[in-house]
């Protein structure tokens, strides 16, 4: 804006930028609407970021004087090339959204429905919440869940043309995009009892966009849950999980199956299940083919919890890089990485070292590297577990001039 010097009050105590949609909260403070529905919706705040007062209800009531001061300040700069701020369309109201979802009954404006609640939900968090407050998220889900027998084509126009798709893939697209408060995530999986199956079923035949949504919006529910859900986990959950790290649609969708395989795995068996679903297989192929430092921490993380059971360690014997890719990981991603790698040996040093094992482990250079383990700065928690492991097998490894002669001497000649 040049050398023209903007009134303090229209400025954002947030972005510290001039307001655009000035709106007020219940401790009086003004905020920018864009910044305000960020710092409590987005990052789930709950308090007011100037007073610090927790907001028991985010109410967020238009300052319609302020934003009428602005627009007469912009004018009036003109001149100096300041552009004046729109006035911002108001946010749907609840009975809008009731009277759009009663709308959405019938089937010829079914299509037309999903194409307003996207563009509402695109306008602005508010919206989003108006939208989860009167019935959208039960409507959407409804329309998921039947996935399996909607025909109806959607036409929907994004950046790059046209795209045709069914309501079902629409609607899940919609609820991803709501990012639905804690409550509606619970709500979501307690009154829809098929919906978490309808997830499972798009995770392995869905389109490639509706498998993304599918489970980054599986990590929002589980993430919510309570234990008693995630030990109850069925099968074709991790059969899902395991196709969706194969296949590799989306990093994004990566993540986040890689974040559902650690979050459930400490519960009941899951771990077990994981292993039969084929989880380990496919963890070594990608750590094989990763250098990204968080995408590796993950994956080491998985395999730990998964080399935590038989079935686990029998897998990752099974494959020909198992033991050699964990080992090359060591000092080459970082020390959560190394650490779990270590743990990783580990679990298999203890459990499963049979004496064809441990001359593999030797000639594969883990030794070698176990030993440089000792030597360098990697903290003292993957230190501590390596000498475990020399530790364990100083006899078998006793021509290796690596292994240090305290462990050596651990053992009687």
């Amino acid at each position: 804006m040049g050398e023209i010097e903007v009134p303090p009050f229209f400025l954002c105590p947030i972005s510290l930028e001039m307001m655009k949609d000035p709106v007020t909260i219940p401790t009086g403070i003004t905020y920018d609407r864009e910044s305000i529905e960020k710092w409590l919706f987005t990052n789930k705040n709950k308090n007011c970021p100037v007073t610090k007062q927790v907001l028991s209800n985010p109410d967020l009531t238009p300052n319609h004087t302020l934003r009428r001061v602005i627009q007469s300040w912009c004018t009036l700069n003109a001149s100096n090339g300041i552009e004046r701020v729109p006035t911002p369309k108001p946010p749907v109201t609840k009975s809008q959204i009731i009277k759009l979802l009663k709308d959405a009954k019938s089937p010829q404006m079914q299509i037309n429905c999903l194409k307003r609640l996207r563009s509402i939900a695109s306008t602005s968090e508010t919206n989003k919440r108006c939208i989860e407050s009167s019935g959208g998220v039960d409507f959407l889900a409804s329309l998921v869940k039947n996935n399996n027998t909607s025909t109806t084509s959607l036409e929907a126009c994004d950046h790059d043309g046209f795209e045709f798709t069914k309501p079902s893939d629409e609607a899940l697209s919609i609820l991803f995009s709501l990012q639905l408060s804690e409550s509606a995530l619970k709500s979501l999986n307690a009154k829809n009892g098929e919906f978490i199956d309808s997830l499972l079923n798009i995770l392995q035949v869905g389109c490639c966009e509706s498998r993304a949504y599918a489970v980054l919006l599986l990590n929002s529910i589980l993430e919510v849950e309570e234990p008693a859900q995630l030990v109850a986990l069925k099968p074709e959950f991790f059969v899902g999980l395991v196709q969706i790290l194969h296949d590799q649609i989306s990093p994004k969708a990566s993540k986040a199956a890689l974040q559902l395989l650690i979050n459930v795995g400490p519960w009941g068996r899951n771990k077990l299940k994981a292993a039969e679903a084929g989880a380990v297989k496919v963890l070594v192929d990608l750590l094989l083919d990763s250098s990204e430092k968080r995408a590796c921490e993950m994956i080491l993380t998985a395999l730990d919890q998964l080399c935590q059971c038989a079935d686990g360690r029998a897998e990752l014997l099974k494959h020909g890089a198992g033991l050699a890719v964990v080992s090359k990981k060591i000092l080459r991603v970082s020390k959560v990485g190394s650490e779990r790698a270590v743990r990783i040996l580990l679990s298999i040093s203890k459990y499963s070292a049979s004496p064809s094992v441990v001359q593999e482990m030797l000639q594969l250079g883990v030794v070698s590297k176990l030993c440089l383990v000792l030597q360098v700065d990697i903290g003292s928690k993957a230190k501590e577990k390596a000498r475990e492991i020399l530790k364990l097998h100083a006899r078998a490894w006793k021509n290796c001039s690596c292994i240090p002669l305290s462990l050596l001497s651990s053992y009687p000649s």
